[in-house]
């Protein structure tokens, strides 16, 4: 079984920065790629980035592109995502996610087989 446990959420305002953290247990971290989604109130929940097992892929939502950057340190087991120059429409519940998928980073939540709890970012205009 996979754990996955999101932190470093908070509110900030806007044009702030915050760095979220995922750390995962019980699976072979550095063999599966890891991904960043986010849902806000009363929309679906969206992709933001995703990272290859490797770090040699990134992939990035246009929305967040040149703000955000995911990274992960497999020796951790961890992945980060790095928001910078933060907006209100940022807010939402960040969640990250692994997937069994080596082939390319997929952006679809069904490619993606085990979810963290989940971390509220808050940014206030």
């Amino acid at each position: 079984q996979v754990q996955l446990v999101e932190s470093g959420g908070g509110l900030v305002q806007a044009g702030g920065s915050l760095r979220l953290s995922c750390a995962a247990s019980g699976r072979t971290f550095s063999m599966y790629a890891m991904g960043w989604f986010r849902q806000a109130p009363g929309k679906e929940r969206e992709f933001v980035a995703a990272i290859s097992w490797s770090s040699g892929r990134t992939d990035y939502a246009d929305s967040v592109k040149g703000r955000f950057t995911i990274s992960r340190d497999n020796v951790q087991n961890t992945v980060y995502l790095q928001m910078n120059s933060l907006r209100p429409e940022d807010t939402a519940i960040y969640y990250c996610a692994t997937s069994p998928l080596t082939a390319y980073l997929s952006r679809r939540n069904d490619d993606y087989d085990h979810w963290g709890q989940g971390t509220q970012v808050t940014v206030s205009g």
